[in-house]
């Protein structure tokens, strides 16, 4: 099955993307710089900050390459080197940001990450940082025939129907299902309370429903408590609630969100296998809400570790600077709400 994710041969990404070393298993351009949110003008899409991933199988080598070409974008870690850049890009969610830099004209941000760790957060929802950037649309610029990551990429998206499946009542719109899926990632994100946007996932979703239908159409036509009418962009499902239903979707969760049920729900000094626990949590009412826990408790952990981690790869300026923009974004859009 082929990634059913977007292709883009927009010319202003792809010029962004020659400044760096190519030595790229996977690179995508995401956010607001790459599609339309809701209340934003055309005009302000052409100034946003772009904002990409670049997943390289060396990450050492890589950031020596980019040391060479790209110096002025790194902080005060360039005088380390790229060992010990590589070293600190392992925290957090694994992945290494430089930010405001000048390009082409605009300014972008990006990301750098070890084909394996993107490999991991994928299966396994390690961190949910970039799977969950790719359970949203992304304009795909650079993929090799890494065959490993090509069906990791497919898995997250399967994984992200499957979580919103168990946290959807059993009937739903086609932008209920969208909005759930886009909201997985930003679950227990500290940012969410002071940083962002609190109208973010309806923002992202509704400009966005055909790209998002792209994304997933295959999954869904596959899907048997789906019936998807591709034909007139419209799904209508009726999803198993019964305890049965919800134990096969609970065991097909990712990894470390199965763990993280268990912990929630096993008490102290108790040692219970994870499907022994998770046949509990399938009998539970409130099986939807112990999940949306689970994936809150992996975004919390890795978005605070990460966004610390950005006073040291930005640098204290930039990190300030990128900060009040994310306020002034949060500011506004609860302005336009209230308006």
């Amino acid at each position: 099955m082929a990634l059913p994710v977007l292709s883009s041969s927009a010319v202003k990404f792809r010029r962004v993307l020659a400044h760096f070393p190519q030595e790229l298993s996977l690179a995508f351009a995401y956010g607001s710089g790459g599609f339309r949110q809701a209340g934003a003008s055309a005009e302000h899409g052409e100034t946003n900050m772009l904002d990409f991933v670049f997943a390289v199988d060396d990450v050492v080598t890589w950031h020596m390459m980019n040391l060479l070409k790209n110096r002025s974008h790194y902080s005060f870690l360039k005088f380390f080197g790229p060992k010990k850049i590589s070293t600190i890009q392992r925290y957090g969610a694994g992945i290494y940001y430089n930010t405001l830099v000048p390009c082409n004209g605009r300014m972008i941000k990006y990301g750098v990450i070890s084909t394996d760790a993107l490999i991991e957060d994928l299966l396994h929802w390690k961190t949910l940082y970039v799977a969950g950037r790719l359970q949203k649309p992304v304009k795909i610029l650079a993929q090799n025939e890494n065959s490993k990551l090509q069906a990791a990429l497919v898995s997250n998206l399967k994984s992200a129907v499957t979580a919103a499946f168990l946290m959807l009542p059993e009937s739903f719109s086609e932008e209920d299902l969208y909005l759930q899926i886009a909201g997985l990632s930003y679950s227990g994100d500290f940012r969410m309370i002071i940083g962002e946007d609190k109208s973010k996932v309806q923002n992202i979703v509704k400009p966005n429903i055909a790209h998002f239908q792209k994304l997933y159409s295959t999954i869904l036509q596959d899907c048997p408590q789906v019936v998807y009418k591709h034909h007139l962009g419209r799904l209508e499902a009726s999803i198993d609630k019964s305890p049965e239903g919800q134990f096969t979707q609970l065991m097909a969760l990712p990894k470390t969100l199965q763990q993280k049920i268990t912990a929630l729900v096993n008490p102290p000094g108790k040692n219970r296998d994870v499907e022994e626990i998770l046949l509990q949590v399938a009998h539970d009412p409130d099986c939807g809400f112990v999940v949306h826990q689970g994936i809150s408790g992996i975004v919390r952990s890795s978005s605070i570790v990460q966004s610390a981690k950005t006073i040291l790869t930005a640098g204290v300026k930039k990190s300030v600077t990128y900060s009040l923009k994310k306020l002034y974004k949060m500011t506004k859009g609860g302005l336009k709400k209230t308006s």
